[in-house]
């Protein structure tokens, strides 16, 4: 007499080609969620890391992406973007500057200055005439339309400059810019 063959669940699984099922777990209890704990938020600026105890380059990187956004936000009546009001500010200091000159003194790529030097020139902000020595360089100059569009956004910028130095005195705004200059020249990539 043969002996009658006991199958578990998990045999007759196995032997149909089907997916054992992992044993199950004991029930364990889930940790409680204190649902009164909010998620963490970071400090707002001026605050904790963001402020006095900050590391100082992450403080200045903070303070010029505040004031640049300040500024284009301010910039938006006149037209320009905060890029196309550095290359005229640029070219309005050092007339005469080539593409690649105005990219390196207005901290932009070559490309980025070459679309903006193509727009400004294409709205009649900007005029090109070539290099009295080298022929092939092209130097970038303000035309009338480029002084009175860079005028009006001076006068943006200058209002959000009286802002930013509101509480400081003179003589401080004097050693800030002392510091801010000697970093610029000090960690200048050459």
């Amino acid at each position: 007499m043969r002996k009658a063959r006991t199958s578990s669940p998990s045999r007759g699984r196995r032997e149909r080609g089907e997916q054992q099922r992992p044993a199950r777990a004991a029930q364990r209890p889930k940790p409680a969620v204190d649902r009164a704990v909010a998620p963490l938020r970071p400090p707002a600026p001026g605050q904790g890391k963001r402020g006095e105890d900050g590391h100082l380059a992450y403080l200045l990187r903070q303070a010029q992406a505040a004031a640049r956004l300040s500024l284009e936000r301010a910039l938006g009546a006149t037209g320009l973007t905060h890029p196309q009001f550095v290359v005229l500010t640029m070219l309005k200091a050092y007339p005469g500057l080539s593409g690649a000159d105005c990219a390196r003194v207005a901290l932009l790529t070559p490309q980025t200055v070459n679309v903006i030097i193509g727009n400004l020139e294409r709205d009649g902000a900007i005029k090109r005439t070539p290099h009295p020595v080298h022929g092939r360089a092209l130097q970038w100059a303000l035309t009338r339309r480029g002084e009175a569009l860079l005028a009006k956004a001076r006068r943006q910028a200058t209002a959000l400059e009286r802002r930013l130095v509101r509480d400081v005195s003179k003589r401080d705004l004097a050693a800030i810019r002392r510091w801010l200059a000697r970093v610029a020249a000090e960690f200048h990539p050459d």
